[in-house]
């Protein structure tokens, strides 16, 4: 008899919280209800503007990826006006197309002889945070090679050093620039080691290392595969050699 009386118990005590809470929440809807609804619309909203947004600047990109195609094709047939009309709209963007546009732009400027232009065109890629690193690494390279005459020699070490470290795609080119600043600077014994490394390096072109080769030979580093002078590491010569003078 308890035991059933208990059950009936907890059954009303159910039917009594199950019809509270629909209570609660039909107050609640009538109360929060308009507020709760233009949050779920503000919502829906804002989630559809930014997918139309996503579509929009995903619709652009392959546009403007298109226009730098059509671009560079022209560059390569030698057309640089009908080129630079179309790189001009795309230079004036961000990211990664609004670089390569630049970098083409600094090209056709560098042929022109106009180099003060191509270098700022260069620099402005070089040194925005919101390119890609390989695109700024690609800009710096440029930058310096373009004004490398009205470089001085310690200027160029700073602004490439960390590129001409071997295992780093541009070892080979910033090596060089590096190594023929030290030369001018008298540091024939940082120049030597640095073109035997690049001479040795098999991932570099051929005639790079042919450069860096020849080189390394006027300062009295020997930079031929598998030849070493004895006595001394990374080509390096031996003691009194032209390499210790400095």
């Amino acid at each position: 008899m308890r035991a059933r009386d208990a059950a009936q118990s907890d059954v009303f005590m159910r039917e009594v919280d199950d019809a509270l809470r629909q209570d609660q929440a039909e107050q609640f809807l009538r109360r929060h209800g308009k507020l709760l609804a233009a949050g779920i619309a503000a919502g829906l909203l804002a989630l559809g503007g930014y997918l139309y947004w996503h579509h929009r600047q995903t619709a652009a990109a392959e546009a403007n990826a298109e226009q730098l195609i059509l671009a560079l094709d022209d560059l390569d047939a030698g057309n640089t006006d009908a080129a630079g009309k179309k790189l001009a709209p795309l230079a004036t963007g961000d990211g990664g197309n609004a670089a390569l546009a630049k970098i083409a732009q600094a090209g056709i400027a560098m042929q022109q002889g106009k180099l003060n232009e191509a270098t700022v065109l260069y620099s402005n890629v070089a040194h925005d945070s919101d390119v890609p690193q390989p695109l700024r690494d690609l800009a710096l390279i440029r930058e310096v090679s373009a004004g490398y005459d009205k470089l001085a020699p310690q200027a160029v070490v700073d602004r490439l050093s960390s590129l001409a470290q071997p295992g780093n795609p541009w070892f080979g080119i910033a090596g060089e620039m590096v190594g023929i600043a030290y030369l001018k600077m008298g540091k024939d014994k940082q120049a030597g080691p640095l073109f035997v490394k690049i001479a040795k390096d098999k991932d570099q072109p051929d005639g790079l290392r042919a450069r860096v080769r020849q080189l390394a030979g006027q300062i009295g580093y020997d930079a031929i595969d598998d030849v070493v002078t004895v006595g001394s590491e990374d080509g390096a010569p031996a003691e009194g050699g032209a390499g210790e003078q400095n």
